[in-house]
């Protein structure tokens, strides 16, 4: 008997919207499950150079634990473009300016660092509170410590 190995195609994909509530959830944790849920990675036909994931909702984002002493010691670093122009923040200005921005780096950081991961990360959508605008979307609700 001969079996055939079946690689998914961009045709052949079927993506699911499912929604996961990070409140309460610890930001490490909840961006590599979030991850592995935009690569596919939790489904049997997973083919690693196809975009095979699923569109996930992050609700209240602005909710998420961090531990330890991360909130004032942990540095995100970026650059204006001019000299001397090297921004550092730390988690907690990140949240007062823009709460949704420290769970899409998280996740951003998780995902593959190449053409096929921006693409991914593009089916990602991050909101700060409990409302989203894709109820037509019809999305399922996860528990991410339910799935391993």
């Amino acid at each position: 008997m001969s079996y055939k190995t079946k690689s998914a195609s961009k045709a052949t994909v079927k993506k699911d919207w499912i929604l996961v509530n990070a409140e309460d959830q610890v930001l490490g944790r909840l961006a590599s499950k979030v991850a592995k849920l935009l690569r596919g990675k939790y489904k049997p036909d997973f083919t690693p150079h196809v975009d095979g994931g699923d569109y996930v909702i992050i609700i209240n984002a602005e909710k998420v634990k961090l531990t330890g002493k991360k909130l004032s010691d942990k540095k995100y670093f970026r650059h204006t473009g001019y000299p001397g122009g090297q921004v550092i923040d730390t988690p907690e200005v990140l949240f007062g300016r823009k709460p949704t921005a420290v769970v899409e780096k998280a996740v951003k950081g998780m995902l593959p660092k190449n053409r096929l991961g921006r693409e991914m990360f593009r089916n990602l959508y991050v909101y700060a509170g409990p409302d989203h605008p894709h109820e037509a979307q019809k999305p399922k609700e996860i528990n991410l410590n339910d799935i391993k």
